[in-house]
């Protein structure tokens, strides 16, 4: 006991112990702590002075070896997941904690010992506790990778699911406590909150045929995500990313999640608050960032349009596909929502939010190629439709109305109200710039089919096409019009 407690104070003198020393400190303490759960021969403060030294040292793992064994990492989850002091039972997560995110092939000997269990036993038992659910999700959520961890067996032997769907049940709680100004939200309660949710994403992803056991949480998922005010410089910060992340695993469209999702009376609030979302998003964040936020608010979006009412499936036409006011210039140049998306559809900087918001705007006009085309404008439809081996149509250069219907009756779903569109840009005809340019002589015409007559006679000779030549066809069938005496005396 004596050796213990020498350790403890020179642990507490020398916190910035490094090389040789620290390591011979670390050694010690582990050994101490071991020794602790053979026979108890430390006081409690002194146990928990110890851990706290363990994870400063344990921040750098440099000379911090004895740790990340296995002997320290079982002595640790002893005193973390055994302890009755709920102190040294932090203080010892802490380290397990740091240790798992630095090392990653600390988590199977976690796993091994059956530690993943008790952690999921624990988190059940200290469900009131924000710093708790804090570190035990993490180290739930760290166990994940590269581990035997059999998830199916937490979920239906330890009851995960509804641990983790009650955790965010309590948050919604305090959420509505905070909005209603009756408390302050504690930061830590956040940060709770972004370890559950990280979490429940992990188990949903990595045992996808158990995504049902997380339903229960959903209306409190949307519920928290309408009580946060949308901030326009940092949209997604956490926990909002989380929050989008997590509704993209679990099944939406079950018939009872469709139910909360698109509620009865008010089916398109969720949607206004994920279009919202996505509006203030790409104005923020770009490149990577992008990618790395906004693709999963654009999964979500689209499987909203995916499983959702009609009214749900025009109102998204109507905010995200062109309007009359979009098409006074050429589609995807103004600043309009619609616009800002069509813009980002070609970014080479966020290939996948690019094929996001194509898919999404291609959905948007029932997956039809003409309706499309239509929609967008040719220049932007047609890289999509060529990546995605859908023929163009073969009215897609011909100026269209949309009081005309597609020849089947079905109204084409765009927003402007029948006026003529340039099929190429999007843009109205009566808002194009009239360009005023003298009427071509008949000689300067001549010059032009001769310069047409011999490009494409390179382009044979190359074998970039293998065409007829619309001006040599033309000769040949007699459209040229005979030259008059005059004319060709000029």
């Amino acid at each position: 006991m004596n050796m213990s407690i020498s350790s403890a104070r020179t642990s507490l003198s020398s916190q910035e112990l490094t090389g040789k020393a620290k390591l011979t400190d670390v050694t010690k303490i582990v050994e101490s702590l071991k020794e602790d759960l053979e026979k108890i021969s430390l006081l409690p403060h002194q146990r928990d002075a110890l851990l706290e030294q363990l994870k400063v040292y344990g921040r750098d793992p440099t000379n911090a070896d004895p740790i990340f064994t296995k002997e320290g990492i079982e002595t640790l989850s002893k005193h973390a997941f055994n302890s009755p002091s709920k102190t040294t039972s932090r203080n010892a997560l802490r380290c397990l904690a740091n240790a798992l995110l630095l090392k990653p092939d600390t988590r199977q000997i976690l796993v091994g010992s059956g530690y993943d269990e008790r952690a999921c036993a624990l988190l059940k038992d200290r469900i009131a506790s924000v710093d708790d659910e804090f570190l035990l999700s993490r180290i739930i959520f760290l166990t994940t990778y590269g581990t035997t961890i059999n998830i199916e067996n937490l979920i239906d032997q330890c009851h995960l699911a509804d641990t983790i769907s009650h955790n965010i049940a309590n948050h919604d709680k305090l959420h509505s406590a905070k909005q209603k100004k009756t408390r302050q939200l504690d930061p830590m309660e956040d940060m709770a909150l972004g370890e559950s949710l990280k979490l429940l994403f992990n188990i949903t992803h990595f045992c996808p045929q158990r995504n049902s056991s997380f339903s229960q949480a959903l209306p409190h998922i949307l519920s928290i995500l309408h009580k946060i005010e949308t901030i326009p410089n940092a949209p997604l910060d956490p926990p909002v990313a989380q929050l989008v992340n997590t509704l993209i695993n679990i099944p939406l469209e079950d018939p009872e999640n469709i139910k909360v999702l698109f509620p009865t009376g008010s089916p398109n609030l969720n949607v206004e608050k994920f279009l919202n979302l996505l509006d203030h998003s790409i104005n923020k964040y770009k490149d990577e960032e992008l990618e790395q936020l906004v693709s999963p608010l654009l999964t979500l979006i689209r499987k909203a349009n995916e499983i959702g009412p009609s009214e749900v499936h025009q109102f998204m036409q109507i905010q995200l596909l062109p309007s009359d006011k979009d098409r006074e210039q050429p589609v995807g140049r103004g600043e309009s929502l619609s616009a800002r998306l069509i813009q980002l559809s070609t970014s080479p900087m966020a290939p996948q939010v690019r094929e996001s918001i194509s898919a999404l705007l291609f959905e948007l006009s029932d997956k039809d190629a003409s309706t499309f085309v239509h929609n967008l404008g040719y220049g932007f439809a047609s890289g999509f439709l060529f990546q995605h081996n859908v023929p163009i149509p073969e009215n897609a250069f011909e100026a269209w109305s949309t009081e005309n219907d597609k020849g089947n009756g079905k109204a084409r779903p765009s927003q402007d109200s029948g006026k003529a569109v340039n099929p190429i840009t999007g843009q109205l005809l009566e808002a194009e710039e009239k360009i005023d340019m003298p009427e071509m002589s008949q000689e300067e015409k001549e010059r032009e089919a001769e310069r047409l007559f011999v490009l494409f006679d390179r382009l044979k000779k190359n074998g970039i096409i293998t065409a007829a030549n619309p001006m040599e066809e033309a000769l040949h069938q007699g459209r040229f019009e005979e030259l008059e005496d005059d004319a060709d005396s000029d």
